[in-house]
């Protein structure tokens, strides 16, 4: 029997690789062969998914989401890199216990889209999951030489403080882009502002109170107008397009750098080749943190259960917060129903329960078929 383990990651407990290990050595246990297919849908841990495919990995200094400078890693093959928010100035790279919903800077993640630029990288997909900022995306434009002037010409700071003061816009320094496809692969669809916009939906996760979500919220606005004084005719329209929002306005930087909009999870799944893995497979098992509702609409599990059809696909996830059975698996995993409490934060439990729910598939993986519901407690 060949097995596809092709998990996402489990948000701040065990990474892709490290689920889809852990997994794999309990169907050992069971006496079952396994093929692991770390996945991502765009957010963080991409660049990990893109190297456990097989890209290469490469560091550069870039600057935090405070702007102090530290290491960050790159995926990179002949023609595509695969960069990420996150490993850049995401909220990960803030100081223990700090959030800065006003000061931090997306200006790490432009310097990583330069140097992959700089070492011959024709495509660039852009991963924007875990961001620490709502600076529409200002600071990844100034990395790569956009500059911010005030009413009076002085230069700006490139931080969400500073929008609000945003008056025109310079690319004069800009790299020309052209021949270089740049996409944002990712399944957040708010817009750049408005009650579900970046700083609306997302600041308050950033650490921003009420009184801040509206001066951003006023900011980001103010940026759209100095664009189009600038000359960015389409900068509203930019601004208004599904994924605008993400990361803080990263998806609006993106879109005025000319970038395509795809859905991450079916992005992902093609850049890593999961329809080849699919060959010969019986069983899929795949997972994430948290099954709910929005899993359902197009997260990388349900995407993976829909590319695997007819292959029965069982979830394996952190916890399941659905309300009603769905179809779309054979069997549905929780850890949680396993340790009898949330292991969100407890990696190493995570991983024990992990294994041991290897096992029990290893055990039934002859069993299972297409469109079989069964929980976690065993009960049809």
């Amino acid at each position: 029997m060949r097995v596809l383990i092709a998990p996402d990651k489990f948000k701040g407990s065990l990474s892709a690789t490290e689920v889809a290990d852990n997994l794999a050595h309990g169907l050992a246990r069971a006496g079952v062969d396994s093929v692991t297919l770390p996945l991502a849908d765009g957010g963080d841990g991409s660049v990990a998914a893109a190297l456990a495919a097989g890209m290469r990995s490469r560091t550069c200094v870039v600057a935090a989401a405070l702007g102090r400078p530290h290491h960050t890693t790159i995926a990179i093959d002949e023609a595509t890199a695969v960069v990420e928010v996150a490993n850049t100035c995401g909220l990960a790279t803030l100081p223990r216990g700090v959030l800065a919903p006003m000061t931090a800077s997306s200006y790490g993640f432009g310097e990583a889209i330069r140097h992959v630029i700089d070492l011959g990288a024709r495509r660039v997909v852009l991963a924007l999951g875990g961001s620490a900022s709502t600076d529409g995306g200002v600071g990844t434009l100034a990395a790569l030489g956009y500059t911010f002037h005030d009413h009076d010409g002085r230069r700006l700071t490139p931080t969400a403080a500073d929008l609000h003061r945003i008056d025109v816009v310079c690319a004069a320094d800009a790299p020309d882009l052209r021949g270089i496809e740049l996409v944002v692969a990712s399944d957040v669809t708010s817009p750049l502002t408005g009650p579900s916009g970046a700083a609306a939906v997302y600041g308050p996760q950033k650490g921003a109170t009420a009184v801040d979500i509206a001066r951003l919220e006023n900011g980001l606005d103010h940026l759209v107008t100095a664009l189009q004084r600038s000359g960015w005719d389409n900068a509203a329209a930019h601004a208004a397009t599904p994924g605008a929002g993400a990361a803080g306005g990263c998806g609006f930087a993106g879109l005025l750098l000319g970038a395509r909009i795809v859905s991450g999870a079916d992005y992902f799944l093609d850049l890593l080749d999961f329809d080849r893995h699919l060959l010969g497979t019986d069983l899929v098992i795949t997972g994430e943190g948290r099954l709910d509702q929005q899993t359902l609409t197009g997260k990388l599990p349900a995407v993976v259960a829909r590319r695997a059809a007819p292959i029965p696909v069982v979830a394996v996830v952190g916890r399941n917060d659905l309300t009603c059975p769905t179809t779309l698996f054979a069997d549905t995993y929780a850890v949680v129903d396993y340790a009898g409490t949330d292991t969100a934060h407890d990696p190493k439990r995570t991983a024990t329960q992990l294994r041991h729910i290897g096992a029990q598939i290893g055990q039934r993986a002859h069993t299972y078929r297409p469109n079989r519901v069964v929980h976690a407690d065993g009960i049809n």
